[in-house]
């Protein structure tokens, strides 16, 4: 790519793609400058092929940013064929201990790191007070703001120590709605000041490095969804909260947003309302939609539509993070056993429980079969049902 406008806007990237290595046209991508791309758990097998892909990937442009969305719990993308070795949000939030909350977030970097990730796609930091939310529920620390708060500024923290970015999601709080925003649009009614936006506060005195948009209308703020809203990725976050990191878009394939407009259109929306970096993947991950995405942001650049200075301003903020990354050393590795200790403080019991043993092959059969069968990782476990 030869033009200075398509060099800017391949640096706003963060395309998906299927496969455990990398397509010829994601390397010849990233060596022309293109500014990440998103793992799913499609892209993940083992440790060592994880690596190796990102190894692959770095070497051909260094400051590629490679992002995954690795929540703990129910989302995970290095454990999807197993189950997370660390508990999600809710059980972090029953807990109640930010200490315990920020020590399972460096477990979990450091693993991140270990693997060549530079950008984790969490924590969530929505407050869960829609008991009808069909998509954030159990991702969310939980219903009362302060709270989530204070667990949301712990995750932060134990992450970037790390040395892995965390980027809170989803701006300005998608957790007052009833509609999943992956098959529709969601209107939240209640200002996000009033609750909503104490999470993404916390996360910024943190130093959160990203914050994700969520592809909702908040009806306080403006007409539009939150990804494409000056008002609100401007305004709001920029002007109001200081927030001067890197501004994610959810996934631009989303049908909140991508319904009666388009992908590509989306993602021009998206940059001049003020976000800077464009995910797209997770159900579109060919060459094509990359293509029709740079197509119509050189476009609206040469149109008008899209000021230069506002995609230059979003290119330099993926390079801002990208040198971020580079100035991080080597992790310090942690046991799993944070992940175990968090799920147990995490159940709480009312009433009298019975925890004997009810296995009719007795308790001698099954130390046998332990001891035959040492714990494995949770790198290393398989998915019986598979």
């Amino acid at each position: 790519m030869s033009s200075t406008i398509g060099m800017l806007a391949l640096r706003c990237l963060l395309p998906g793609f299927v496969g455990t290595s990398a397509p010829d046209w994601v390397r010849r991508r990233a060596a022309e400058g293109l500014g990440g791309v998103v793992l799913f758990s499609r892209n993940v097998d083992d440790r060592n092929k994880l690596r190796a892909l990102t190894d692959a990937l770095h070497h051909e442009r260094p400051g590629l940013l490679i992002a995954i969305d690795e929540e703990g719990g129910d989302v995970t993308r290095l454990e999807a064929k197993a189950g997370s070795s660390y508990p999600g949000n809710l059980a972090l939030g029953a807990a109640g201990d930010t200490a315990l909350t920020e020590k399972v977030a460096a477990a979990m970097g450091a693993r991140l790191a270990e693997a060549g990730i530079d950008l984790n796609l969490a924590p969530v930091a929505d407050v869960n007070t829609n008991p009808l939310n069909p998509i954030i529920g159990v991702r969310s620390f939980g219903s009362d703001a302060p709270a989530v708060a204070g667990q949301v500024e712990a995750w932060v923290t134990g992450m970037q120590g790390a040395g892995v970015a965390a980027c809170a999601k989803h701006f300005p709080g998608h957790g007052d709605v009833a509609v999943d925003s992956h098959l529709a649009l969601p209107v939240a009614t209640e200002d996000p000041r009033e609750r909503a936006l104490e999470p993404f506060k916390a996360a910024i005195a943190a130093g959160v490095r990203a914050i994700m948009s969520a592809h909702i209308v908040a009806t306080a703020l403006d007409d539009l969804p939150a990804t494409i809203s000056s008002p609100v990725m401007s305004g709001l976050l920029r002007d109001e909260l200081g927030f001067q990191g890197l501004a994610v878009t959810d996934g631009l394939e989303m049908r909140g947003l991508s319904d009666g407009r388009g992908v590509a259109e989306a993602a021009v929306l998206a940059l001049a309302a003020g976000c800077d970096a464009l995910c797209v993947g997770g159900g579109l991950a060919g060459q094509d939609v990359v293509d029709s995405i740079l197509e119509a942001i050189v476009g609206a650049v040469h149109d008008g539509r899209l000021p230069e200075a506002r995609l230059r301003e979003a290119a330099s903020r993926v390079d801002a993070l990208a040198g971020w990354r580079s100035r991080q050393g080597a992790p310090k590795m942690m046991s799993d056993d944070i992940g175990l200790e968090a799920a147990r403080r995490a159940v709480t019991a009312d009433g009298a429980v019975d925890c004997r043993r009810q296995n009719p092959m007795g308790r001698g059969s099954r130390a046998r079969r332990a001891r035959r069968a040492p714990r494995r990782s949770g790198w290393e476990r398989r998915d019986r049902r598979a």
